[in-house]
């Protein structure tokens, strides 16, 4: 998997005014778990953007220069309730010998019959939650589409693989191809809400190493 490299500072102190100065000044507080202690750091908001704000996955190295390096996923992240800045961002640091859970983005590939023979195409999930060695971790999932007709679906299962575990039942469609009600395929569309991009047993942390 891709990484985005993030430099920051290791904090001496990490009380509220000390908090509320780095917040001014432009930078956020931060915290890595997962090693022998929390390290606390801080980094310029902008550091945060090609990692925030993306449909991508990555994981991250933490650069503290003299500080050293950590390779890290992130945990968890807080966004003013007002201005939607970040606050404050939680990583988990990543060991080569420990699984690591991740939400991984899936990739529609090619163009579905089914769709142009008027069908609707109903993306289910978006994102699958894995756990694998940080060196097994994928960028993203690629689902051909280019044979699926109209009734037809990919589920969860026909994506299993050895090096990793994915977090949601093997039944659970990914994407399918329903008749409209102008297709003349099948009658009317049914009223049932698009599925959630998550299952229950996938509501886990943004990373969370067992």
């Amino acid at each position: 998997m891709k990484s985005i490299t993030i430099k920051g500072s290791e904090r001496e102190s990490v009380g509220k005014k000390a908090t509320k100065a780095l917040r001014n000044a432009g930078k956020v507080p931060c915290v890595i778990y997962g090693g022998d202690k929390p390290l606390h750091f801080s980094a310029d908001e902008k550091s945060f953007k090609n990692l925030v704000y993306t449909p991508n996955a990555y994981t991250a190295v933490i650069d503290l220069g003299a500080g050293g390096k950590f390779d890290a996923v992130l945990q968890d992240i807080q966004f003013h309730p007002v201005t939607d800045a970040i606050v404050h961002v939680d990583f988990y640091q990543l060991f080569e010998d420990k699984p690591v859970t991740m939400k991984i983005p899936v990739q529609l590939v090619g163009n579905s019959p089914g769709v142009r023979s008027g069908g609707r195409l109903d993306f289910r999930i978006r994102r699958l939650t894995i756990k694998a060695l940080p060196g097994k971790l994928p960028d993203f999932f690629n689902v051909d589409i280019s044979k699926l007709k109209i009734g037809g679906n990919i589920s969860v299962g026909s994506l299993l693989s050895d090096d990793f575990t994915i977090m949601h039942p093997a039944s659970n469609i990914i994407v399918q191809v329903k008749a409209s009600r102008t297709s003349g395929k099948g009658g009317a569309d049914d009223d049932d809400e698009e599925g959630a991009d998550e299952t229950p047993a996938a509501e886990a942390t943004e990373a969370a190493a067992e």
